[in-house]
C-alpha cells in the first residue's frame, strides 16, 4: 500500500449530539492527564518493527510468520544482556496481523482473528508470552481508520441502507462534492460498488474509511483494543492517527485527541502499562497535541533531519531541533517519550537514502541512538537492506543467509536484496553493521545518559560535526559525530579542558588532547 503523507478534508462531516459530550469530559480529561507518565514497557531501549510476511517461515509455505518470530526470538533478544549475540531490543512492533484480502494487511477483515497465512491466536499468545520470559514487549499495529471493503460491515452496509452497519461508513449525500480530492490530489468519494451512493475512503476505495461520529463504532473499537490486549499485546503502533476525524483543522485534530484520550483510558483498565505509539505523519506543531493522549509519535522530521546531515556531511542542526521538539512535546505531556526513526515500511531504507556506505548507515545509526526517546529500528536496517517504492521493495524478505537457508522467506523475488547483505555473514564481521548497532543498543542500556530526556547541543565549531551532550544524575557525556569525509580537529571550550575518558569511538584514530580532540571521518566519539 502506498502511504503517503496523508490529509484529508471531513468538511462535510457534522459533530453528533454524543460526541458532544463526549468532548466536553475529553476536554477535562486532557487537562487532568497532563504530565500522564509513559508505562513500564516503554523508555527502557528499542523496539524492532516487522513485517512478519518477509520475516521468518517456520513452516516452508515460503511466508513469514508469527511462529517464524518465536523462533528468532535470540536473535532479537536472548535474554541474556551478556551474551553478545542478540540486538537486544526490548520491544516488537508488528505491522498488521488480521486477516486481509492484500499483502499489506491494512485493510482488515475481521479485527478478532490472525491472517491464517500468519498463523492463529495461538500462535500469537505463545509469541508474546515467550517475548515476556526474555524482557520483550510486543505492541502490534491497530488500523481502525478504515476497513476492507471485504469486511462483512461494508458489504451489508452497502448493500442494505437500512442496516445499523451503513451508519458505520460515511456516504454521500445531495451536498457532497464528489469531486472533492484528498490532500495529494487523490480521489477520496468511491462508487459504491454493491449498490447506490459513494462512500468516502482517504487511501484506496478498498479502504472505506469508518464513521467515529458513531458512538457504535467507537465502541466497537474500544472492545477490539481491549480484546488483543487480553491476548497477550501490551500496546499498539496506531495507524493514521490523526485521520481518525479531519486531522488538518483545529476542530478535527481536538476531535482525533478527545477520541485517543476515551481509547487509552479504556485500555488501561485492562493493563495499566499500556503503550500507545501513534503515527502522525506531520509537523512537529501538529504532532505535539496528540501527547495530551498518547505515549509516543513518531519523529519523522527527525528521521529526516539526521538522514539529510549524513547524506551531505554537514550538520543540518540535529541536536538543535531534537532538543526544540522535544522541549515542544513536554509542553502537552511533561512525560512525552519521542519515537524516533530513521526509516519505516513506507519510506525508502536507510541504506538506499545512503547511497549503499556502510560507514553512513554506522554513523546515522550511532547518531539515532544517542538521541532521547524510545528508538524504533525497521527489520533489516540493522544489516542494511536496501529497498525503494513501490512499497513491495520496502518490505522485501529479511536475508538470514547470503544463498537460501531455512526460514528464508520467498513469498517476493527481491529486487534490492538478494544475498548481498545478510546476518549469517555479518555475524561473523566484528566490523559489520550488525555488530555496530548490537554495540550501541548495549551502550545504550549501559548509560542512564542516554536513556534520560537531557539534551543540550554542544557549539562544536564546524559545520561538519553533530554534538550535544547527554546528562543523568552524576553522569554526563559529550556526543560528537564526525559527518564528513575528512578528519576534523576540534578546540575544546575552557570549561571541557579536561582529562578525557573514551566511552564509545566508533572507528580507531581518535586522538584527545588537552585543549583538542580529534575525530575520524565518518566517526562517533562519547567520552566523559
Amino acid at each position: 500500500m502506498i502511504r503517503n503523507k496523508r490529509l484529508r478534508n471531513w468538511s462535510m462531516i457534522l459533530l453528533t449530539v454524543p460526541m458532544l459530550t463526549m468532548f466536553a469530559s475529553g476536554a477535562m480529561a486532557e487537562q487532568e492527564m497532563n504530565g500522564h507518565k509513559p508505562p513500564d514497557s516503554a523508555g527502557s531501549g528499542v523496539f524492532y518493527e516487522i513485517y512478519i510476511n518477509s520475516f521468518y517461515d517456520s513452516n516452508g509455505d515460503g511466508h513469514g510468520d508469527l511462529k517464524g518470530i518465536t523462533q528468532k526470538l535470540d536473535y532479537l533478544n536472548d535474554g541474556n544482556s551478556r551474551s553478545g549475540k542478540d540486538l537486544q531490543v526490548s520491544g516488537l512492533w508488528l505491522m498488521p496481523m488480521n486477516p486481509s484480502p492484500s499483502y499489506h494487511k491494512y485493510d482488515v477483515t475481521d479485527y478478532y482473528q490472525v491472517d491464517p497465512q500468519y498463523g492463529n491466536l495461538d500462535d500469537f499468545r505463545t509469541l508474546t508470552k515467550e517475548a515476556k520470559r526474555k524482557g520483550v514487549k510486543v505492541i502490534i499495529d491497530l488500523v481502525i481508520n478504515h476497513s476492507s471493503s471485504e469486511h462483512p460491515w461494508f458489504k451489508e452496509a452497502s448493500t442494505n441502507p437500512q442496516s445499523k452497519y451503513h451508519d458505520y461508513y460515511v456516504w454521500a449525500n445531495e451536498k457532497t462534492n464528489l469531486d472533492e480530492k484528498g490532500s495529494w490530489g487523490q480521489q477520496v468519494w468511491h462508487k459504491n460498488p454493491n449498490g447506490e451512493g459513494y462512500f468516502y475512503g482517504t487511501f484506496w476505495s478498498g479502504m472505506p474509511d469508518l464513521n467515529f461520529d458513531n458512538p457504535e463504532v467507537r465502541k466497537e473499537m474500544i472492545k477490539v483494543g481491549k480484546y488483543w490486549l487480553q491476548q497477550g499485546a501490551d500496546g499498539f503502533r496506531l495507524d493514521a492517527a490523526m485521520h481518525i476525524f479531519k486531522g488538518q483543522t483545529k476542530d478535527g485534530a481536538d476531535k482525533n485527541i478527545a477520541w485517543w484520550n476515551e481509547f487509552r483510558s479504556e485500555m488501561e483498565k485492562i493493563n495499566p502499562n499500556v503503550y500507545l505509539a501513534g503515527e502522525v505523519w506531520d509537523k512537529p506543531e501538529t504532532i505535539a497535541p496528540y501527547y495530551e493522549s498518547l505515549h509516543s509519535l513518531f519523529n519523522f522530521d527527525l528521521g529526516g533531519t539526521i538522514l539529510n546531515s549524513v547524506k551531505n556531511g554537514r550538520d543540518q542542526g540535529i541536536a538543535t531541533f531534537a532538543e526544540k521538539t522535544l522541549k515542544l512535546y513536554k509542553s502537552y505531556n511533561k512525560a512525552a517519550l519521542d519515537a524516533p526513526f530513521l526509516s519505516n515500511h513506507d519510506q525508502t531504507r536507510v541504506m538506499s537514502e545512503l547511497g549503499g556506505d556502510v560507514r553512513k548507515a554506522k554513523l546515522a545509526a550511532s547518531i539515532l541512538l544517542t538521541l532521547p526517546g524510545q528508538p524504533f529500528l525497521y527489520y533489516g536496517e540493522e544489516i542494511g537492506m536496501k529497498g525503494e517504492k513501490p512499497d513491495e521493495y520496502l518490505r522485501e524478505p529479511m536475508r538470514w543467509y547470503k544463498g537460501e537457508g531455512r526460514g528464508q522467506t520467498t513469498w517476493e523475488v527481491p529486487k534490492y536484496n538478494r544475498g548481498e547483505v545478510s546476518v549469517e555473514v555479518q555475524m561473523r564481521d566484528n566490523d559489520s553493521l550488525l555488530q555496530s548497532y548490537r554495540t550501541l543498543i548495549r551502550l545504550r542500556e549501559e548509560h542512564e545518559a542516554l536513556r534520560s530526556d537531557n539534551l543540550e547541543p554542544i557549539q562544536a565549531g564546524s559545520d561538519n560535526v553533530a554534538a550535544y551532550q547527554r546528562s543523568s544524575g552524576k553522569e554526563t557525556l559529550y556526543i560528537y559525530h564526525n559527518l564528513s569525509g575528512e578528519p576534523v580537529t576540534l578546540q575544546m571550550k575552557d570549561g571541557d579542558k579536561q582529562k578525557r575518558k573514551v566511552v564509545f569511538s566508533s572507528s580507531k584514530g581518535v586522538k584527545i588532547k588537552k585543549d583538542t580532540v580529534t575525530i575520524p571521518s565518518f566517526s562517533s566519539l562519547i567520552t566523559k
